[in-house]
């Protein structure tokens, strides 16, 4: 039997300084090859959440898998899987475009012919090949969120998330991305998106799932959240902010 994408069981997570914790129970199961959108308010637990799969924080109670492997137990195993593109640029500022590629790609094990290979396709396929010697501080915003997706797509992961990947960035920018993201997971490759532009959710993913307080507060297929000629933030406020009740 096929494992899910991403399998959370009873998920929590509370940080020493907090009071309550930053995600209490969570359950959620992603099938593979889904283009899945992961909702809520700042503060909700969306990042805690995409932190524990990465492996940035442990979480404190509870599982999460990535293609049936432990993200914690497994840590490596796992994170060879996963591709992230966070919404911060954690990167170094002072690094040249395409030795941010090489660098993530060496970090992941891959051979150097092979890296030299794989960043060349990716600044061509990202069009970055005329920024190739820049250094990222010098770098436009949508340029930016080029070399981030492109850093996280390096080792070719099975899993790609992105936090927030079109904030900031111009019309044009966020069009192409949507057009090279369908691709994508029309390719196969199961994508998790978080974004507060719901109409980009609305567009791109085929299920949905919002969380507030910590908790999974709804989870469907699209259809669910945009039926009766509703759009996807009119449900998203009712469930978030109590609105329209």
């Amino acid at each position: 039997m096929t494992p899910p994408a991403v399998e959370i069981t009873d998920f929590s997570k509370k940080y020493r300084t907090a009071k309550t914790p930053a995600v209490d129970g969570l359950s959620l199961s992603i099938p593979q090859g889904s283009f899945f959108g992961l909702l809520g308010p700042n503060g909700a637990g969306k990042s805690t959440t995409i932190h524990c799969l990465t492996g940035i924080v442990e979480p404190t109670a509870g599982s999460l898998k990535v293609f049936g492997i432990d993200v914690v137990s497994e840590y490596r195993k796992a994170r060879s899987k996963v591709g992230l593109s966070p919404q911060e640029f954690n990167i170094d500022i002072f690094a040249k475009v395409w030795k941010i590629l090489d660098y993530n790609a060496g970090f992941f094990g891959m051979p150097q012919a092979r890296r030299k290979e794989r960043v060349a396709e990716l600044l061509k396929q990202f069009n970055l090949e005329e920024h190739a010697e820049k250094q990222f501080q010098h770098l436009s915003g949508g340029l930016k969120r080029r070399v981030m997706l492109a850093r996280a797509l390096v080792h070719d992961p099975e899993l790609l998330i992105l936090d927030e990947p079109t904030a900031g960035v111009d019309v044009e920018f966020r069009h192409d991305l949507w057009r090279h993201l369908q691709n994508l997971n029309e390719q196969g490759k199961t994508i998790i998106l978080t974004s507060h532009y719901l109409e980009e959710v609305e567009k791109l993913c085929s299920r949905i799932a919002i969380i507030n307080d910590g908790k999974i507060a709804a989870e469907g297929d699209k259809s669910e959240f945009i039926k009766n000629g509703d759009r996807l933030e009119t449900m998203y406020l009712k469930i978030t902010k109590g609105e329209g009740k």
